[in-house]
């Protein structure tokens, strides 16, 4: 009872809205048919309820597309999903209907935002737009206006669950209470956990060698200007190895989808134009508008990349080195660190938190505690062997991207693994208190609202002991066996 209000609703966060994403032609349709569930036949059920909430139906087809989308991305067959399915399902509609009678609606520019989002996601993991319609089996705008509806009432089930639990906190004497509730042989137990800083020196090009890859750019933009076809030089010369195979070719975006430089110069032009040479953090570009549809453009480019040098690694590392003599020469480290990061550091997301790393899998909270098996290998191995308060040489490193710099490290803090204690580890704590809060507020919403509301599921369904709670023995409704026929059985 207790997980099922961070569970239910963390699962409808990820459920893909498979009725409308799956073309007919596509592997997710065969692997219904394969599956035996509503393979349409003359004469036979296309479709029917799974299961009704106050006055919304569910469909099968629902289900299974949403099934038959999660075995295409490659999992195994469980028809425990299935059940899963249903309940993120009757969990949206119960909120939903909620919130409808409580005034709590969505922005309808919130949602076209969060449409255009999905889109460009799935544009860019299918490799381009024409790539996605044909995989969708229509086009992106009829596909936009089939989604549209389904993804407001996530959106609304997510803030209807927003506003039940808004008000919630939790006292120093709450976080007590939880931790003296928690069986000491079932503390959790946390792992070796430190503080880290950085100053990071990148490697950077005189205007002099940057000059060379700028002409490069701009030969290659004359030859287009010239005649040559512009997706053939994008293949061969571009460097950008996502587009390059396409001819460059980035598909439909709106203003946020490209960093601003290249956002300027791509919403400047007309259709059929070509932009000047222009740098971004990634190199030089020069870009064509194919199509321009309101605040959205289809464009392509090609991107010259500079290669780091030695001479530009070797200036790097002289600068740390100096930096690393400064630091040396200020008792408080500590203090010194934080201004010299914000000052010197070469790395955007560290050089404003004075240096520090943030915890990867807990961005929301900006916590700076780091398990050791989550640090770079690297900077784990350096760290390991160091003081608490103490520097490191500056070293070389080379980032996931492949991109090389030399970084400064500071330990700034080092808890060994143990048992879950209020002195150490109050901040965890408190989380967890939270969201075991939370957890029974959602819970104990829920069986109210289903004891208030009528839900019917199909027998196929009941007897998953997820969704037994969910059942609604009412004999006054009967779910009808069909709600679409197969078109051959009206011939």
């Amino acid at each position: 009872m207790r997980k099922l209000g961070v569970l239910v609703l963390s699962f409808i966060l990820t459920i893909t809205f498979a009725k409308a994403q799956v073309a007919p032609d596509t592997a997710a349709k065969k692997l219904v048919k394969a599956d035996s569930v509503i393979a349409p036949t003359p004469g036979k059920t296309l479709d029917k309820i799974a299961a009704v909430v106050g006055n919304s139906p569910i469909l099968l087809s629902d289900i299974e597309l949403s099934y038959a989308n999660f075995l295409v991305q490659g999992n195994q067959p469980d028809p425990t999903v299935k059940a899963r399915i249903l309940q993120t399902l009757l969990t949206q509609k119960l909120l939903a209907q909620q919130a409808a009678i409580d005034s709590i609606e969505v922005k309808e520019e919130d949602v076209d935002a969060n449409v255009d989002r999905r889109m460009r996601e799935m544009t860019q993991r299918a490799g381009g737009q024409e790539k996605l319609e044909a995989f969708l089996g229509r086009s992106v705008i009829q596909y936009k206006d089939e989604i549209r509806p389904d993804l407001k009432e996530q959106m609304v089930a997510q803030k209807m669950q927003q506003h039940i639990t808004e008000k919630l906190n939790v006292t120093p004497q709450d976080v007590k209470k939880y931790y003296d509730g928690i069986p000491k042989d079932s503390l959790p137990s946390f792992n070796k956990e430190v503080e880290v800083g950085e100053i990071v020196f990148q490697p950077k090009l005189t205007k002099e060698e940057k000059d060379l890859y700028k002409a490069k750019a701009e030969e290659l933009r004359q030859r287009v200007k010239k005649g040559e076809d512009f997706g053939t030089l994008a293949r061969l010369y571009s460097q950008d190895p996502g587009s390059a195979p396409e001819g460059g070719d980035l598909g439909f975006a709106d203003r946020t989808t490209f960093v601003k430089e290249f956002t300027a110069n791509a919403f400047k032009l007309k259709a059929g134009e070509i932009s000047q040479v222009f740098e971004t953090d990634f190199g030089f570009h020069f870009l064509q508008v194919i199509e321009r549809r309101g605040e959205q453009v289809h464009v392509r480019h090609i991107l010259v990349t500079p290669i780091v040098t030695q001479a530009s690694l070797d200036r790097a590392k002289a600068k740390a080195d100096s930096i690393y003599t400064l630091l040396l020469k200020d008792k408080n480290v500590g203090v010194d660190f934080s201004s010299a990061a914000a000052y010197y550091s070469d790395d955007k997301d560290t050089k404003y938190n004075g240096g520090m790393m943030l915890n990867a899998e807990d961005v929301q909270s900006r916590s700076t505690f780091i398990p050791t098996d989550k640090l770079d290998p690297k900077v784990a191995l350096i760290t390991d062997t160091m003081k608490v308060g103490s520097i490191s040489k500056p070293d070389l490193f080379t980032g996931a991207d492949g991109k090389k710099s030399y970084k400064i490290l500071l330990l700034k803090s080092a808890t060994n693994a143990h048992k879950a204690n209020l002195e150490q580890d109050f901040p965890k704590l408190k989380e967890y208190a939270y969201n075991d809060k939370v957890n029974k507020t959602v819970s104990q919403w829920f069986e109210k609202r289903r004891k208030e509301t009528f839900i019917k599921i199909d027998k196929e369904y009941q007897s998953y002991d997820l969704l037994k709670k969910w059942v609604n023995n009412n004999p006054t409704l009967v779910i009808p066996e069909t709600k679409i026929k197969s078109s051959s059985s009206s011939k």
